[in-house]
């Protein structure tokens, strides 16, 4: 059965679901694994977790991991606005998808989902992450904010144990996903920078076919919104 990964749907629920249900006729046999950033810059962040919810109570094979964004607005419940990296008219898209009026109120049920998350996963063939491991570190797997945040890291396939490794958390353009994944390369990228519909190279959600190595492409379809242009 098909096995699928995507990730940075950051609040475009519309575009997920034309993803989910249009492109990958998801079924229940399938596995669906998302590399996290579910939430922020978009309009609808609550929307992206309860469709991740309703399929998992219908019986899809839905798997979830933690971005940075998850986590700022994990750490929002406690310290506020002031956790997000966020522009103003972004934080009052989170607070109206959520029906709140401060960052302090998000309901239990949503807390609930973002601390359930986990950094990684580790499957036979595959490690699947937000952002990527510090292969500096002598416990790559236990350096958190690494997993959630790096970028420009180089592999040590070794510590890997030569599995190939698919993250998001740096918006890429399309053409060198389609590259990368074409050329069956051990690592890839999938973070096409759905949420920045503004930036001709970006404004893509993408799924990969773990298995066949097939990309699937779907254009944003939650715009207009207020986002920043990514510099």
């Amino acid at each position: 059965m098909p096995r699928y990964a995507l990730t940075d749907i950051h609040g475009c629920t519309n575009t997920l679901k034309a993803m989910v249900q249009d492109q990958l006729k998801l079924n229940k046999k399938d596995e669906l694994y998302l590399l996290g950033d579910f939430v922020n810059k978009g309009p609808d962040s609550k929307g992206v977790i309860d469709f991740i919810l309703h399929l998992q109570k219908q019986g899809y094979q839905v798997y979830c991991l933690r971005g940075n964004h998850d986590q700022m607005l994990l750490k929002s419940v406690e310290k506020g606005a002031k956790a997000l990296n966020l522009t103003p008219p972004e934080q009052e898209q989170v607070l109206q998808s959520f029906g709140i009026s401060n960052f302090e109120n998000l309901p239990k049920k949503y807390v609930n989902f973002l601390k359930a998350l986990p950094y990684y996963l580790e499957l036979p063939d595959y490690f699947l992450v937000h952002a990527g491991f510090d292969f500096k570190q002598r416990d790559v797997f236990a350096d958190k904010d690494a997993m959630l945040n790096i970028r420009n890291y180089k592999t040590d396939w070794e510590r890997l144990n030569n599995k190939k490794l698919l993250h998001g958390h740096t918006p890429t353009p399309l053409h060198a996903i389609k590259k990368a994944t074409s050329h069956k390369a051990q690592k890839v990228n999938l973070d096409a920078g759905c949420v920045y519909y503004k930036n001709a190279a970006y404004g893509n959600l993408v799924a990969l076919d773990m298995d066949t190595q097939e990309l699937f492409v779907q254009p944003n379809i939650d715009r207009p919104y207020p986002v920043a242009r990514k510099s």
